[in-house]
């Protein structure tokens, strides 16, 4: 799938089959030693708000399920021009009243934000941009979970450079039926020892992810 620069709301697939695959990921990057609060992340990971990427440098991007159906997508890559825009470009115009606003202008406030995505009543939108603007980060930060081949190359250098094994795991994420067993069968750790199971199943159960009673949900 194709990103437009800047991004248009149809660019983006349907939420859920986005948070699949980047939950997924976030599930195979997990290791206790990351969990620990205070902790300064980088990479793709979950927690209470919802998913996360941070490169610790040029990007970095959440997204979180809003309750009934919402999910809200914001960060910024290097890209975006929003930010640098003359006038500025109001990001958060025509935003519905359930985004999180404290955050997202906190996050204005300190020049962090390039971009806001919102998702209701099953379609995709964002604030209207000027005519001239070039980009808006969109496509750099999100390309490898909205394109399932470069999602699954992504995820294939998590899993020993397996393409077989990565495809097996992102069907399986997207059908909702990603178990501890398969990823014990499927994954192997960066120095090709034995993985960190336990952190990825705590992973796994907040992804919801996996179907059944222990199943993780986060809703807000």
């Amino acid at each position: 799938m194709t990103i437009h620069r800047p991004g248009l709301p149809a660019d983006l697939p349907d939420p859920e089959l986005l948070w699949a695959r980047w939950a997924l990921n976030a599930v195979v990057r997990a290791t206790t030693a990351k969990e620990g609060e205070g902790v300064h992340r980088t990479g793709v990971w979950i927690d209470d708000e919802g998913l996360h990427l941070d490169d610790c440098g040029c990007t970095w991007w959440t997204f979180s399920p809003m309750g009934e159906g919402r999910y809200v997508l914001y960060g910024e890559d290097e890209s975006s021009g929003c930010k640098w825009y003359e006038p500025p470009v109001d990001m958060l115009a025509g935003g519905p009243g359930w985004l999180p606003y404290e955050e997202l202008r906190d996050r204005l406030s300190g020049n962090e934000l390039g971009c806001v995505y919102w998702y209701e009543t099953g379609a995709w939108g964002r604030a209207p941009y000027p005519g001239d603007l070039d980009d808006d980060g969109l496509d750099c930060g999100m390309s490898r979970f909205v394109d399932r081949g470069e999602a699954l190359g992504l995820l294939a250098d998590l899993v020993a450079y397996d393409r077989p094994a990565a495809e097996i795991l992102m069907a399986a994420a997207e059908e909702r039926r990603l178990t501890p067993e398969l990823l014990a069968a499927h994954v192997v750790a960066e120095d090709r020892g034995d993985p960190d199971l336990p952190a990825m199943v705590r992973a796994l159960r907040r992804t919801a992810l996996e179907r059944g009673p222990e199943a993780g949900q986060l809703q807000r």
